[in-house]
This record gives structure tokens, C-alpha cells and sequence, in this order.
């Protein structure tokens, strides 16, 4: 794409934002009465469209559609007023929408027609009669602009595929060899004769008298704004950055901010400058028609100059201030001159196109006059990116491993690096495919490729300035860039930038506000037609539903359930069911509220059900089971259970799945079928109480009677034990080493067993020694057959 090309796109790119802000101040300006278009079906008085005039349009789109011989500008006036008519039939097919409804309503009222055979009440069919025909006569309008509309979509879509097609062809034409030397003598001749044009052409104003009179009376005037625009333009980019060097070395909190808003002088002022200049020099008088395409661009083309220098001091800048991209130091004065440079061609380029168009160049002129041109932009192309990959190795050292992880975990390196990669190919594609003929082709291919490079730089800055502005506002430093609401912002910034960068690789307009219309407009499902209306009005309604069901589960929890009496495992289980039925009606509300009927996705739904069923089978699974353990409660948060040979308490109890803390402090995820299915002991539930068993050996010969006495006064002393029903002692029985006995108790609370046996142990050991009562354990002899190997020498 041509810088001149370039240029349009920026200024489509503007015209999509100004779209996209009306589109957001819509709802607003809604509040206001409008006139609706004359052809427009408004709310007041119900006008049809003018279907007499809209078929002589689309007669006579058809005709030079089917001609195919009108220009692309031809082409493009008539699809800008085919896509108005199609935008009034799409508002007409809104038409009388409430009161169609209704009418369906009280047919469903009526009930279901009778089928063959059958018959119904004469009243009711006569009523269901006079509904079906005003239904029929309401819908014919509607019927009218659908049919309106999917005839003026179809034209638009035609006359988009010729120009595509036109662009496509003219793309990829090969015209004339630069390296021709036959060629050479006619361009410059051409090129000199267009120079010796424009100086004649202000000499010949200042050779008529009429002229030079009225030049000398508007002297004063054009001296005083040359004299302005020149101080502007000479020393603006000076006082600009002296400020910000100050502000750099003064300022400390939201530094950055105040240098990028300080920066932003270095291109207005001296920019200001260059207008001012503009109007002195038209307001001299001397400027003709071809001069006049001199002057005329001098504006962008010193736009372009100092946006190339203010991007490549803001990327890279001197000294130690902070760079949006991370690369050594040595070599960023090498980018910034690159990008300079590049910026300078890029002007090159459209002052030959300008004057180009103005002269009319031939073919061959424009071909040898471009073709140093991008020859140039290539070496510098290869230069900065290359430049750019080594200066990102340089800052991770000689480990190529460790810079390659490097890129691969930070995004915006990525990015970088495949465009460096990029643009190296371009570097050397464009200059061969010019070298070749394809100069259109070779044009389309670079300078998009650098706009689409000082795109990217744009959005790092601005991504940079979102990093410094939370981090002033949040009033802190650390770990600002590595923050959410940063990140998301930057990542909308990247969004926004995509269109703009469509621009620039040569995409129309008139394709982007097509492909935006068609968003609007939404897509069909059956026969239900969603909009991207209809997702926000279901995401609004949801999320307030979402709300409010946290804010009802937090009031049970914290305000109502509390003053009753209801356990805490069940008032988890009214808390948990709660959320579920409150996010349920929130998505029926949402999905009623945003109008979308899911009738017709009955039958898909169902089939797809089944195979979903399959697969999902165990998730339901557990999802049932889940709600069965909330309505039974056969375990609760807080309970001691055993499942599957672990220990632990329950510590929430999900859809899917329940989470077990055991003894270790470690988490045991069960899925809920496993509890509904297989065997849980619960220690915990309905009260704390359960019983402990402790075993103990004891010699043969011992008093089995004194021993069960000691042991009794043991269980009954200890404090946890219940009294009711009392601890008592049993003799097991006869071990092979030990008389067996144990003590077993009620606890108060269970949830101290391991205690209670650890303490029970400890007041056994000591009164057996008390009393003389020993506690056996296991003798072995061991037998030495080869004893004279362990004699001494």
C-alpha cells in the first residue's frame, strides 16, 4: 500500500472510531426525537418504505452489476445508498413487533388447531379465524422488508466482490521493469519536466500584475504567520523536550504520565507550525494547481515525520529512561535512526504518487521513479528488525536457550520476534517483486509492513501510559505492569488496533462497516435471530440475578439462619441449594428478558444430549449425586468420615465433588457418586459422641480381677469419658504372650479420641507400675551354629 493509500486508511480508521462513539452515545441520543428518513417505517405514523423507488435502484444496481464497465467510485456511491435502503428495511421489519406478539398470544390462547377431523367450538373458530387474518395482514409489511432486505444485502454483497476482485487484479498486474534502461531517459525526463512545472507555475503568479498586487497586499499577513510557523516548527521540538527532560529529572510519582502528555508537544507544536506555514504560503496567492499538491500535503507529511520521531523516542529513548521494549542499549540509537529514516521515505514515496497523480506519470515513470525508493525502505526494514532481534538476544547474553525461553514467555517479545521475522522477509521480497514488474504488489507489501510496525510501537506506548496511570492512581510502583486492570486494557488496545491495521493492508471501509453491520445484526439459529443486543442484555440480566443470589445467600448465612435451629450442616445444604436455584432462574431470566426463544433448538438440544450424554456421564453423575448429598445430608461440612481407607473432615461439598481435609492437613477430592455409592462411616453425625476402645496386654499369672479394677477406675477418671452409659472392661482373652483386655467408653465429643487414647495409655503404664503388674512382650533366643568363628584370635 502507498503512503498516500496509508494515509486514507488513517483517515477511515478515524471515521470507524467517530462510528464507534456514535454507536456508544446511541442509547443516549435515543432520549432525543429524531426525524426518521422519508423512507423509514417510524414509530409515529407507520410509513412503508418507498418499494416503487427502491426497485428503480436496485434495477439499476442490477444493470451495472451485470455490465460490470462503471468505475470503482461509481460502484462505491451506488453500494453507499443500497446499504441505506437495506439499513430502512431493516428497521421496517420491526414493524408493528408488539402488536404481532400479542395477536400470536391470544392465538395460543385458543389453544391447539384441530386436526384433520376434527372440529372445535364455532365461536373459538371463528375468533381463531379473525386472529390469523390480522396476523397475515400485519405481517405483510414485514414480510415485504425481509424480502426487501435479503434483495439489497445480496446487491452489497456483489458490488463488494467486483471491487475485491478489481483490487486483486490490479494487485497482482505486472507492469514495467525498473532495472529497464529504455526506460530510464522518459522518467526523468517526466520527473524534471513536473519540477519545472510547479517552479513556472509560481513564477508565471508572480508575472501576472494582477497577482503580484494582490500577493503585496496580503504581505503583512503572510510574514507574520511564515514567521510564526517557522519559530513553531524550528524550535516547538526543542521547548517540548527541554520540559520533559526537566520533568524526567524532577518528578518521581506518575512520572511517566506527565512524559508522554509532555511529549506529545514535540509533534504538536512543531505540526502547528507546518499548518501555519501552510496557510501563509496559499494565503500569498501564488499557489497554482499543481503547487497546490505540494502544499496541500505538506501537513501529513510532517505528520508523518514527527509521529516516525516521536514513536522512535518514546520506544527507544536516550539515556537511562525506561524503554517500551526491553533491548540493549547499544543498540537502540541504531533503531531510532531506522525509524527515522523510514519515516523520511515514506513522505518520498507520497510526494511521488502525489505528483504523480497530478502530471499523470506513466507507467514506466512511476515504476523507475519508486524503485529506489523501496530499495531503500528494504535495507532500512532489514536493518531495524534485524536490529531488533539482536538488541533482545544482547539483553538475556550469549545463551540462546535463555533468550528463546525468554521470548516465548513474554508475550510482547513474541510478537516482536515474529514480526522481526516478518519483517525481514519483506525486506527482501518487496525489492525483487519490484525489480520484476509487480510494483503495485511490491508497494502493497512494505509500506503497510512498516505502518503495521509503527502501529505495534503506538500500541506498546499506549500500553505504557495505562501502566503508569495505575500506577499513579493506585499510588504505588511495584508490580503495576504485572496487574489485571493493565493488562485488560492493553489487551483491548490491541483490539481496537486491529481494524486499523485492515485499514492499512488496503481493506475498505465501506467492508469493515459491512462486516461491523453484520454483527449487529447478529446470526440465525432456527428461527431465532441473536444480536449482539441479545448478549448483553442476557449478560446485564444474569449478572444482576448472579448478584442477588449472593446477596440472599449471604443474609441467610450471616443474618436468618443463624437464630434457628437448624444444624450448620444444614444450613450449608439451604446456603449451597440457594446459590443453584437462584443462578437457575437467573439464566431463565436473562434468556427470557433477552427475547431469545430456544423452542426451535428443542430437537438440536436433544440430539445433541445424547451424545453429550455419553461423555459427560460421569459428571452428571457426580452433578446428581451432588444434589442428592445437599438434600439428604447424609454428610455435612464439619463431619469425621472415613471413605475409601482415609480419614478427615468434610470441608465443602461441591457439584461435582467433596473436598476431605484429613489428619495430615492434606486435601482428598472424592467425587460425590463414590459417597453415594460406596460405603462412608460418618463419626460425627447427628451429635459428637462415639467410643473408644483401648486395648491392653498384661503377663500371665497377673490378677485378672485387679487388673479389670485399675482398668475401670482408669476410664471412669478421665474427664471426656460419659458416665452414662459407664465405661466398663473386658478380658478377651488369652494371647500368645499377654492376657488381653480392654477398656471401652463413651466420649463426650469423638473428635478427642486419639487424646483420650494417648492419655488412657500413659495413666495405665504408670499405676501397672505402681502395682507391680507387668506388661509383657515378645523373648526370642537366638542360636548360634558356627560359635568357634566368633572366638578371638
Amino acid at each position: 500500500m502507498s503512503p498516500a493509500a496509508a494515509f486514507r486508511a488513517v483517515r477511515h480508521a478515524l471515521a470507524l472510531v467517530g462510528l464507534l462513539l456514535a454507536l456508544v452515545a446511541g442509547p443516549a441520543l435515543a432520549q432525543q426525537p429524531l426525524q426518521p428518513p422519508p423512507e423509514a417505517n417510524s414509530a409515529a405514523d407507520q410509513q412503508r418504505p418507498d418499494y416503487e423507488e427502491w426497485s428503480r435502484t436496485a434495477n439499476r444496481a442490477e444493470e451495472a452489476i451485470q455490465a460490470g464497465r462503471a468505475s470503482n467510485m461509481a460502484f462505491e456511491a451506488l453500494r453507499a445508498q443500497i446499504a441505506d435502503w437495506r439499513q430502512v428495511f431493516l428497521d421496517a421489519q420491526n414493524a408493528n413487533k408488539a402488536r404481532i406478539d400479542t395477536i400470536k398470544q391470544q392465538i395460543d390462547a385458543l389453544g391447539p388447531a384441530p386436526g384433520e377431523g376434527e372440529s372445535e367450538p364455532a365461536e373459538i373458530a371463528e375468533r381463531r379465524k379473525e386472529l390469523n387474518a390480522q396476523l397475515e395482514k400485519l405481517r405483510a409489511p414485514v414480510v415485504a422488508a425481509e424480502e426487501a432486505y435479503a434483495r439489497a444485502n445480496g446487491l452489497v454483497s456483489e458490488i463488494d466482490r467486483i471491487i475485491r476482485d478489481r483490487q486483486s487484479r490490479e494487485l497482482l498486474s505486472r507492469g514495467p521493469s525498473p532495472l529497464n534502461p529504455v526506460h530510464w531517459p522518459g522518467a526523468l525526463t517526466q520527473v524534471s519536466g513536473a519540477s519545472g512545472a510547479v517552479i513556472r507555475e509560481v513564477a508565471n503568479g508572480w508575472g501576472n500584475t494582477v497577482q503580484r498586487d494582490a500577493v503585496k497586499s496580503e504581505l503583512p499577513k503572510t510574514l507574520v504567520l511564515a514567521l510564526v510557523g517557522i519559530v513553531l516548527l524550528l524550535r516547538g521540538r526543542a521547548w517540548a523536550k527541554r520540559i520533559g527532560e526537566r520533568a524526567h529529572r524532577q518528578l518521581h510519582r506518575g512520572r511517566g504520565v506527565w512524559e508522554f502528555v509532555i511529549s506529545l508537544g514535540q509533534v504538536a507544536l512543531p505540526l502547528l507550525g507546518i499548518v501555519v506555514l501552510e496557510e501563509a504560503l496559499f494565503s500569498s496567492g501564488l499557489i497554482g494547481l499543481r503547487s497546490s499538491v505540494i502544499v496541500d500535503g505538506l501537513s501529513r507529511w510532517g505528520a508523518t515525520l514527527l509521529i516516525g520521531w516521536w514513536l522512535a523516542g518514546r520506544l527507544f529513548p536516550e539515556g537511562d529512561k525506561q524503554a517500551a521494549v526491553n533491548i540493549g542499549e547499544g543498540y537502540r540509537a541504531g533503531i531510532r535512526f531506522n525509524i527515522e529514516a523510514l519515516s523520511v521515505l515514506l513522505v518520498v514515496q507520497d510526494v511521488i504518487e502525489r505528483v504523480g497523480e497530478a502530471v499523470d506519470f506513466t507507467p514506466e515513470t512511476d515504476a523507475v521513479a519508486g524503485f529506489p525508493v523501496i530499495v531503500v525502505s528494504a535495507l532500512l526494514l532489514y536493518r531495524l528488525t534485524h536490529g531488533l532481534r539482536q538488541g533482545i538476544s544482547e539483553v538475556f547474553g550469549e545463551d540462546t536457550e535463555a533468550s528463546e525461553t525468554a521470548i516465548e514467555q513474554n508475550y510482547r517479545l513474541r510478537i516482536i520476534s515474529v514480526l522481526s521475522r516478518l519483517g525481514i522477509l519483506v525486506a527482501y521480497a518487496a525489492p525483487l517483486m519490484a525489480a520484476a514488474g509487480y510494483g503495485a504488489a511490491a508497494t502493497a507489501l512494505i509500506y503497510p509492513s512498516i505502518l503495521t510496525l509503527a502501529l505495534f510501537g503506538a500500541v506498546l506506548i499506549l500500553q505504557q501510559l495505562v501502566t503508569d496511570l495505575y500506577s499513579l492512581v493506585m499510588k504505588t510502583d511495584d508490580g503495576a505492569g504485572e496487574a489485571l486492570l493493565p493488562v485488560i486494557v492493553g489487551f483491548i488496545l490491541t483490539l481496537a488496533a486491529l481494524p486499523v491495521v485492515a485499514l492499512v493492508w488496503g481493506a475498505r471501509l465501506t467492508s469493515l462497516l459491512e462486516i461491523w453491520t453484520q454483527f449487529r445484526e447478529g446470526f440465525v439459529i432456527g428461527d431465532t435471530r441473536i444480536s449482539p443486543t441479545d448478549f448483553l442484555t442476557f449478560a446485564l440480566v444474569f449478572a444482576m440475578g448472579y448478584v442477588l443470589t449472593r446477596m440472599m445467600q449471604g443474609a441467610l448465612r450471616g443474618s436468618v439462619l443463624p437464630k434457628t435451629k437448624i444444624d450448620q450442616g444444614g444450613q450449608n445444604a439451604i446456603v449451597a441449594g440457594m446459590g443453584y436455584v437462584g443462578i437457575f432462574l437467573a439464566a431463565v431470566i436473562a434468556i427470557t428478558a433477552a427475547g431469545i426463544d430456544l423452542s426451535s433448538l428443542a430437537i438440536v438440544a436433544g440430539a445433541l444430549s445424547v451424545g453429550i450424554g455419553f461423555g459427560l456421564q460421569n459428571i452428571v453423575s457426580n452433578f446428581v449425586s451432588g444434589i442428592i448429598l445437599l438434600i439428604e445430608r447424609p454428610i455435612s461440612e464439619g463431619d469425621w468420615i472415613e471413605v475409601g481407607g482415609q480419614h478427615g473432615y468434610v470441608k465443602s461439598i461441591s457439584v461435582r465433588s467433596t473436598r476431605i481435609e484429613t489428619f495430615d492437613r492434606t486435601d482428598v477430592i472424592v467425587p460425590n457418586a463414590d459417597l453415594i455409592s460406596g460405603t462412608v462411616t460418618n463419626y460425627t453425625r447427628g451429635n459428637t459422641v462415639g467410643r473408644v476402645i483401648v486395648p491392653v496386654g498384661v503377663a500371665y499369672g497377673s490378677d485378672t480381677h485387679k487388673v479389670e479394677e485399675i482398668l475401670l477406675e482408669i476410664g471412669k477418671a478421665h474427664p471426656m469419658v460419659a458416665l452414662n452409659p459407664p465405661p466398663y472392661v473386658l478380658f478377651r482373652g488369652f494371647g500368645a504372650d499377654a492376657l488381653n483386655f480392654e477398656i471401652r467408653a463413651i466420649l463426650r465429643d469423638v473428635n478427642w479420641v486419639m487424646n483420650v487414647h494417648s492419655e488412657m495409655n500413659h495413666q495405665i503404664a504408670a499405676r501397672f507400675a505402681e502395682e507391680g503388674i507387668e506388661i509383657p512382650f515378645a523373648q526370642r533366643d537366638v542360636w548360634l551354629r558356627n560359635p568357634e568363628v566368633l572366638k578371638g584370635d
